[in-house]
């Protein structure tokens, strides 16, 4: 654990600091009662590379630490499960196979969701989980998946190469940046698609999103600098699109270097960052002003409903949300429980602020407010508590709008 001094895509020493949420502890390491208040507080802070435009934090907590037990599982959501449906159908129209066994591989798998929907239309799958516990759930659900850290040293049991890659939220995670990149270049057969889905960085600023920075998060893509990234190691962007998933998340079709030709839709979205300044010291200092902006407003919101003797949870016990509920210095005083489906979390309390999670099937009456922190799945929550909506239960989204 420690403070880089160098960029972790080009080893540039121009690290400038734009977002600055102090410090905070790791965001997943949901505590039980016993060990409420024994968390450890790290920096959390974004730097930006003036010579690859890369963002990313200056600090990193070691990848043991947050990956190698984790309570994250991404099929709790029909939401995400069916952008991840979508992705595989798409990549099975378009990057099938002429002829042999269609294979994939998943980098940072969790409990399968994304692979399930690639073995249903036929493919040979394979995970690569680092949590223990998480990697068990999907083998038993019959997906492969060896627990383990992706790298260069994974690959010799593995030995073989596959026709699709896949990077769901992962790639921004990387400590072995460069190991994992160059794995995934010899992985890949010669005709085959890696596809990376990370945040994106215009989305980020459209949004004020900034609960996306947490520890996990190591770096901040824009087309740009993932394109500088994979570069050094001769695979390439040819087509991207960008979806609704996350608020915004982007996916990058990537090949072998030459391998294909840049679509009109990549060429496009380039022009488009470059006309945004999204590569821009300047659009990272606007960033951190409307983010204090943001939080004034989501305190007056918190702090004008308890005076009003409104009863208020927390709907979801996403990570994201510790990032938020730590820079706004948001506790029990004002939020009573997070109320989570994720069995995982049963009785946990969140770091740093130390609010209890309930589980929703626990929830007996409804709050007067439930402030929702996994607003990134607004749609699903408004259509599922639209009985709550319709009898006075106020939905608060404190990202994206209220």
């Amino acid at each position: 654990m420690s403070e880089i001094k160098k960029c972790r895509v080009c080893s540039g020493e121009k690290l400038i600091p734009v977002i600055d949420l102090g410090k905070q502890p790791w965001a997943n390491n949901f505590l039980s009662k016993e060990d409420v208040g024994t968390e450890e507080l790290y920096p959390l802070c974004v730097v930006f590379c003036e010579n690859c435009k890369a963002a990313q934090l200056n600090y990193t907590v070691s990848k043991e630490t947050m990956f190698s037990d984790h309570t994250y599982l991404s099929g709790m959501t029909q939401t995400l499960s069916d952008h991840f449906k979508s992705l595989a159908l798409y990549c099975d129209s378009n990057f099938r196979p002429n002829v042999g066994q269609k294979n994939v591989l998943d980098i940072g798998s969790n409990d399968g969701t994304q692979l399930k929907h690639y073995q249903d239309l036929g493919w040979t799958v394979l995970g690569v989980e680092s949590s223990k516990g998480i990697s068990q759930i999907a083998n038993d659900s019959g997906i492969k998946t060896l627990n383990k850290f992706f790298n260069q040293d994974c690959l010799i049991e593995i030995n073989k190469q596959f026709d699709v890659i896949n990077a769901s939220g992962v790639f921004f995670h990387l400590e072995e940046l460069h190991s994992v990149t160059s794995a995934v270049k010899l992985s890949l057969k010669e005709n085959g698609v890696f596809v990376v889905q990370f945040l994106y960085i215009p989305s980020i600023f459209k949004n004020v999103a900034f609960d996306q920075i947490y520890h996990e998060h190591l770096l901040y893509y824009t087309l740009h600098s993932l394109s500088f990234l994979l570069g050094i190691h001769e695979l390439e962007v040819f087509d991207a699109f960008l979806t609704e998933v996350h608020g915004g998340q982007m996916v990058a079709l990537v090949g072998h270097k030459g391998s294909r030709e840049p679509t009109g839709r990549l060429k496009n979205l380039l022009a488009e960052e470059n006309s945004s300044g999204c590569n821009k010291l300047e659009a990272y200092k606007d960033f951190a002003n409307r983010l204090e902006n943001l939080k004034e407003k989501n305190l007056a919101f918190l702090r004008g409903k308890h005076a009003e003797g409104k009863s208020i949870y927390g709907m979801g016990a996403p990570v994201k949300g510790n990032t938020l509920l730590n820079y706004f210095d948001v506790g029990p005083e004002l939020i009573e429980f997070l109320v989570e489906k994720n069995e995982l979390r049963q009785g946990l309390f969140s770091p740093g602020k130390n609010i209890p999670v309930v589980m929703e099937s626990e929830i007996t009456a409804h709050p007067d407010v439930y402030y929702v922190l996994a607003w990134n799945f607004k749609k699903e929550i408004l259509n599922k508590y639209d009985e709550q909506v319709e009898s006075g239960v106020e939905f608060y989204f404190p990202i994206m709008g209220d």
